[in-house]
């Protein structure tokens, strides 16, 4: 790292004129689009291809600065005492990369607008600071994500306007606003300020969505689009971790290839040719002696050019035990066969049919009967006693009489013996019989006799 002052003189004074120098902001008020990146890397692209540039870091949060290897604490002079005319812009220059200058950034910076506010011509006060700066080819100024005083200073001091975009839907929603800022600055303080480029970063040619954007950024800008297209890669991401430009991190890579491409196409030089391959070096001929192959000796015969086999030892053998052979027992004469009728099969038996039981009649339920309605009261009539019957002697020859007529007409039958005893019963009380009704067969029931 190295300090330069105005007072030293440039390697390349000699080949640089100050009126040719092209002074280009990079300025879009979204952030996380690649400004810093495409600031850090198109500078060292340009020094790389024998240009002297200078950058310069006007962004509070120093990603540029950091980028490019430098920390806080290292950082003496910074912009944010340029602005407040604290020090020269070239005492505060670090020459971090061959052929680029850089004038660092420090957090102290996003208090300059407060500051500055009450500053007569506070919006030019960065064009002045860098008439101090050493001759160059490019002056790159990195522009904070916003609108505010000090992208209006970045503005007035350059020439050129380059807007890196990513090729999302949402980059395109503050292009308005962003181009209607460049024309107030063009009509009020800087009337030489133009548009020159539109850089597409971190595209995806996979993606539908990007191939959308990028169209609709060629038919809203026309030519001001570079060709070149920052390829979305993982290297430049790494790269300012490291403190490294992609160039010196990877340089194989595809990010190092786009930013290469792009500064060829900012300094007007042709595009660089692929490397063409390497021919094949013509293979030379090599002499290979014939050697003659050895012919085997022809065997003696046939069987001796056959290998005899190792024979194997023999196994001995198992002792079998001797058993004399038995007399066959004698055949017994076969017996006639007599045909035997076939056995008639048994019967079957039906199987008894099952028959549902036949469900009775129904069993009327008995009906309470209802309470005969009351009637009107009958008149009953009293009607006087009676006076007893006389008292009927006893009849005891009678009731033999009657006894005898009942055995006689019964056609000899035999005497009922009931009848018998109530007829004796009868004669002991002293009254008259009534006999019950005849069963079947008998002969008609005699009348009560008195």
């Amino acid at each position: 790292m190295r300090l330069v002052s105005c007072r030293e003189p440039c390697r390349d004074s000699l080949f640089v004129n100050r009126a040719r120098m092209r002074k280009i902001a990079l300025v879009n008020q979204k952030g996380g689009v690649g400004k810093t990146t495409t600031a850090v890397n198109l500078g060292a692209g340009l020094a790389r291809l024998g240009k002297r540039v200078i950058l310069i870091d006007v962004d509070p949060q120093a990603n540029a600065t950091l980028a490019l290897g430098l920390t806080m604490k290292e950082v003496e002079t910074s912009v944010y005492d340029v602005l407040r005319g604290e020090a020269k812009a070239s005492d505060a220059l670090v020459e971090r990369v061959p052929h680029l200058l850089l004038l660092p950034s420090r957090l102290d910076l996003a208090g300059v607008e407060m500051e500055l506010a009450q500053t007569i011509g506070r919006e030019t006060v960065l064009r002045e600071a860098v008439r101090d700066l050493p001759p160059a080819d490019y002056l790159i100024v990195d522009c904070p994500p916003s609108l505010g005083l000090l992208n209006i200073n970045a503005l007035t001091c350059v020439d050129e306007v380059f807007i890196p975009m990513q090729c999302e839907f949402f980059a395109l929603q503050g292009i308005a606003m962003l181009t209607r800022t460049i024309g107030l600055v063009q009509k009020r303080l800087n009337p030489g300020l133009k548009l020159t480029g539109v850089i597409s970063c971190m595209y995806d040619a996979r993606k539908g969505l990007a191939r959308e954007v990028m169209a609709e950024i060629d038919r809203h800008f026309g030519g001001t689009v570079f060709k070149s297209r920052i390829r979305a890669n993982v290297r430049l991401a790494e790269s300012p971790s490291h403190g490294k430009t992609i160039f010196e991190y990877a340089p194989d890579s595809y990010g190092a290839q786009d930013y290469m491409a792009l500064a060829r196409e900012v300094a007007g030089l042709p595009p660089e040719p692929p490397p063409a391959a390497e021919p094949k070096p013509a293979a030379t001929p090599v002499e290979v002696a014939t050697v003659p192959a050895a012919v085997p000796p022809e065997p003696a015969s046939a069987e001796a050019a056959v290998p005899e086999a190792p024979k194997a030892a023999p196994r001995p053998r198992p002792k079998v035990k001797t058993v004399p052979p038995q007399p066959l027992p004698a055949k017994a004469p076969p017996e006639p066969v007599t045909a035997t009728p076939a056995a008639a099969a048994p019967p079957v038996a039906p199987k008894p049919k099952t028959i549902p039981p036949t469900p009775g009649p129904a069993v009327a339920k008995p009906v309470a009967e209802a309470p005969a309605p009351a009637g009107p009261k009958l008149k009953v009539k009293t009607v006087p006693p009676q006076p007893a019957p006389p008292a009927t002697p006893p009849a005891s020859a009678s009731a033999e009489a009657v006894a005898r007529a009942f055995a006689e007409g019964g056609g000899g039958a035999k005497a009922d013996p009931a009848g018998i005893r109530a007829t004796q019963r009868v004669k002991a009380q002293g009254g008259a019989k009534v006999e019950k009704a005849p069963t079947a067969g008998a002969g008609p029931s005699p009348s009560p006799v008195p």
